[in-house]
């Protein structure tokens, strides 16, 4: 079956290969998503459809309480037998994933996430590492990556990405979902709204540096977010049909990855800068907040740092004078006073990819000045950071670093080292090309700081 050329609904891209003109056939391998009202009680039928009779349910003590005894009680009433472990270790590193395999029932046939976030991914990776499929019960909706093909696993104090598998199915009870945290509900609108950012990032990794790219997912996304968004203004109001849009808007977001393969349709710098502070955060032993929280505020501050950009006449020669004046071994030393003890795992990402080697960096600036118009365009695409801003604060969402426990020295390392967590070309990538990264980001919290 071919891609289709406009966005469709949901329903349509699950388990169902889809030849495109990108010159890739898509597949997204979810097979069901039941979101609405009691939406709890189809569990055992999904099962059923699934042909799975033995679930090990997977939660944390708030989420046992939200819905995972609910879930083992439905079960049982319907003859299942249902196994469920509380987790203890909620760092969501090594020690979680042993802990789960310690406790795994031998004739388990499923696992079930019982949560959201990282029960969720920690859920993705022991399955697959253990060969079971997995489905999952959202009992809130703070991000999108509940239908995605990958695990972020905090792996030697780094947060890393892992291959892992996408789930069999979700469920999202909107009884249950109205009830989450408001800051929660807040939290799955801040994911949405960093899709801006983060597809301009692959569109101008496309510009500069020649990367893969399919119009049709991007297009999926962009349609899918903007139909959220309309619905924004009720979210105050707790009503279902708009949380339940919101479940299936990130969903959606979540098939496009699994559909493309990777997280680049629904992830780039602003989820950059969440997975840097989630990191630093666990080294100092705070609990971060909610992952969209934490994008939405990277998604304003990456915002600024474009327009700082638009309004800033790039000199190209000094580009190319201070990529060939690269230091790796300076380099070196700022990620290892910027990341501490993850700092390894850094390092040894960058001698793999190499994208800060002064060869490469050259042929980006050269693409750049070739194609500047055409990527000043996109940046003028970008919503406004003051739009943003107004939006989140009418569901009085952070908006601000200091608002979610980022103080100066930390936003410092975020804006000029975040883009090493990941080998991928994005918008703070291009400005520490363009040798302005230090500059903008400079100007940037100088802002900041009057607001």
């Amino acid at each position: 079956m071919n891609m289709y050329e406009t966005p469709h609904p949901l329903a349509d891209y699950l388990s169902t290969p889809l030849v495109c003109g990108c010159g890739r056939t898509h597949y997204a391998p979810l097979q069901f998503v039941h979101v609405g009202r009691d939406a709890l009680y189809e569990l055992p039928r999904v099962l059923e459809r699934l042909g799975r009779r033995r679930p090990y349910l997977i939660c944390d003590d708030v989420t046992l309480r939200i819905a995972g005894e609910r879930c083992v009680e439905i079960l049982r009433a319907a003859g299942v037998e249902a196994s469920l472990h509380r987790i203890s270790h909620t760092k969501f590193d090594e020690a979680t994933l042993g802990e789960l395999v310690i406790n795994k029932p031998a004739d388990c046939d499923i696992a079930v996430a019982v949560g959201a976030g990282s029960i969720n991914d920690m859920t993705r990776y022991f399955s697959c590492k253990l060969g079971l499929p997995f489905m999952t019960v959202a009992t809130a909706a703070p991000m999108d990556g509940f239908a995605s093909s990958i695990a972020a696993l905090q792996v030697n104090n780094l947060k890393t990405t892992f291959p892992a598998q996408t789930p069999a199915a979700i469920i999202g009870d909107t009884e249950i979902l109205k009830k989450a945290p408001y800051p929660m509900i807040a939290a799955g609108l801040g994911d949405l709204l960093g899709k801006s950012t983060c597809l301009c990032d692959w569109k101008l990794a496309r510009l500069i540096n020649g990367e893969h790219y399919c119009a049709r997912i991007v297009e999926l996304v962009e349609a899918c977010v903007q139909s959220t968004l309309r619905d924004a203004g009720r979210i105050r109001e707790r009503d279902p049909k708009v949380l339940g849009r919101i479940m299936e808007g990130l969903v959606l977001t979540g098939v496009a990855m699994s559909l493309y393969g990777n997280s680049r349709p629904a992830s780039g710098c602003e989820h950059h800068m969440s997975h840097y502070w989630e990191m630093i955060f666990e080294q100092q032993e705070r609990r971060p907040r909610p992952h969209g929280t934490q994008v939405g505020v990277g998604t304003i501050l990456v915002l600024k740092l474009t327009e700082a950009l638009r309004r800033t006449t790039v000199d190209f020669d000094a580009a190319r004078a201070a990529a060939r004046a690269y230091d790796p071994a300076a380099w070196e030393e700022n990620i290892r006073g910027a990341y501490g003890p993850a700092a390894a795992g850094i390092i040894e990402m960058e001698a793999g990819a190499r994208k800060n080697e002064t060869g490469g960096r050259l042929a980006r600036i050269d693409a750049m000045e070739a194609r500047w118009p055409e990527i000043l365009a996109l940046l003028e695409g970008l919503p406004s950071s003051e739009t943003v801003m107004a939006l989140l604060r009418t569901l009085d969402a952070p908006c601000l670093p200091a608002e979610i426990g980022v103080d100066e020295a930390m936003l410092r390392n975020t804006l000029l080292y975040c883009k090493e967590v990941r080998a991928r070309y994005t918008i703070l990538q291009m400005l520490w090309d363009l040798g302005v990264l230090e500059d903008l980001s400079d100007g940037v919290m100088g802002e900041l700081r009057l607001l």
